[in-house]
């Protein structure tokens, strides 16, 4: 299996760094994307990275140029991959190689594994960390910056995440194309894992499954230059 790194994208506050990309922005004297890249070789993984590399270290596979968006970048590099691969954003300067291992060795057979993260385990080991939380019956949890997929599966769905991407700034269609039974429930912390798991598979068309991590640096990335605190 191989790894996909997108370190692309452009953040005003990088540019005090003298980077345009904060995957570029050094955390303990190293640019972020490093911190990401040496995670994944140590789990044994090579990697396709998407961005600019001003010669990063360990040295990716393959570096393609930021196509501008976060989609196009992931169908630039699946066109490089094989199979199912695993995908990381470049900003996760925590993720350690254990994590990385009991994703893919835990990780349940579907087109998209997608890690989410207990808030306690998150708070535990980071606490001043922000980060956005989702009420389910299971508990109280963060998605992670980690993707399990299916190369073709993928393409298969593309059609429908470009989508979605499109209407993020407009709730209201975002909410009718996933459904008002879903939303009135998670709002109320009545929706369960298999009703979510069920929803994506309906939405995408593809099977979707979330898998419960306890590994916090999976879901806590830089957002904001006060994240590199942390």
């Amino acid at each position: 299996m191989e790894a996909i790194v997108l370190g692309g994208g452009e953040e005003a506050w990088a540019r005090k760094y003298g980077v345009r990309s904060k995957a570029l922005v050094p955390y303990r004297g190293r640019p972020m994307a490093e911190w990401v890249l040496s995670a994944l070789q140590e789990a044994g993984l090579s990697a396709i990275y998407v961005g600019e590399n001003p010669g990063l270290a360990p040295s990716p596979r393959l570096t393609l140029p930021d196509t501008g968006s976060l989609l196009g970048n992931l169908e630039a590099a699946l066109g490089h991959a094989e199979g199912r691969v695993l995908v990381a954003t470049a900003d996760l300067p925590h993720l350690s190689p254990e994590a990385v291992r009991f994703v893919l060795e835990k990780a349940p057979e579907a087109a998209l594994v997608y890690p989410i993260v207990p808030k306690g385990a998150v708070e535990a080991r980071f606490p001043h960390t922000r980060r956005t939380y989702a009420r389910l019956r299971e508990g109280v949890f963060t998605g992670g910056n980690l993707l399990l997929l299916h190369k073709e599966l993928f393409f298969q769905a593309l059609p429908l995440a470009q989508r979605v991407v499109a209407l993020r700034k407009k709730p209201w269609a975002l909410a009718r194309l996933i459904g008002w039974d879903i939303l009135l429930k998670l709002l109320l912390g009545r929706l369960t894992l298999p009703e979510l798991e069920a929803r994506a598979k309906r939405i995408l068309g593809v099977e979707a499954r979330a898998l419960i991590t306890p590994y916090p640096e999976v879901g806590v990335d830089v957002d904001r230059e006060e994240d590199l605190v942390s």
